[in-house]
């Protein structure tokens, strides 16, 4: 798998000012929502796990459709599936999981993975920004040979039930977390493929939707008071 998408590490950058360049994850560099599947495929080995989460799914799905209240009841699975998890079986969790993950056929965006390739030898400083867990993040990346990629993600941290939230890198808390990570805006790229991430296209010089619906679009070009630059990536 290593061999069939472009390495980028360690590659002869030419001679110019470092770009800042952004790029989300999950529908952007990667086909859906990497966490996700992670948690579900402990729901899948794990039957108490499961049983659980079905136990309280029908005292919380009413309130699934009260936008606010989306996240924090999504958080109460992601607690349930790591329940009793360690810091340490975390971590070995997301290794083997990512190696799974990679070897899925078509799972990479491959034209997404180009141009991140492309900025990099341009010499431009790549950063990942993303809602998905830094672990799994940087497991994936491991896993197909881009160990050495700035990831600015979401965190979780152990606990006595287990491991739970710390940061969850999403909307607007990620300005805020790539101020964190020593980066001051206006950024000259950001590539994203949701209106979530206006807080950061928004503090872009040059915003990028990544196969953005026209509802998506919409709402990035309303935000921004301009029209972002468009790709379509397969």
């Amino acid at each position: 798998m290593k061999a069939s998408v472009d390495n980028a590490a360690g590659m002869p950058a030419t001679e110019h000012a470092a770009r800042v360049v952004l790029f989300d994850f999950d529908g952007v560099l990667m086909r859906g929502d990497a966490f996700s599947r992670f948690v579900r495929s402990r729901f899948r080995r794990s039957w108490w796990r499961a049983l659980l989460a079905l136990a309280v799914l029908p005292a919380l799905l009413p309130f699934y459709a009260i936008r606010s209240l989306r996240m924090p009841i999504i958080g109460v699975f992601v607690r349930i599936s790591l329940l009793g998890t360690s810091q340490a079986r975390f971590e070995a969790l997301t290794l083997d999981f990512a190696s799974e993950l990679v070897g899925k056929p078509r799972i990479f965006i491959r034209e997404g993975i180009s141009a991140m390739r492309r900025h990099i030898l341009a010499g431009d400083r790549v950063i990942i920004v993303t809602g998905c867990e830094e672990n799994l993040v940087r497991a994936i990346f491991d896993s197909i040979g881009l160990p050495d990629l700035e990831i600015v993600a979401s965190r979780l941290r152990g606990g006595r039930l287990g491991m739970r939230k710390l940061v969850h890198n999403f909307g607007k808390a990620k300005p805020a977390q790539i101020a964190l990570h020593g980066i001051s805006e206006p950024w000259d790229l950001a590539y994203s493929d949701s209106a979530h991430d206006i807080p950061m296209l928004i503090r872009a010089t040059d915003a990028v939707l990544v196969n953005a619906d026209t509802r998506t679009s919409l709402r990035v070009r309303h935000a921004l008071g301009r029209e972002p630059r468009m790709v379509s990536w397969s």
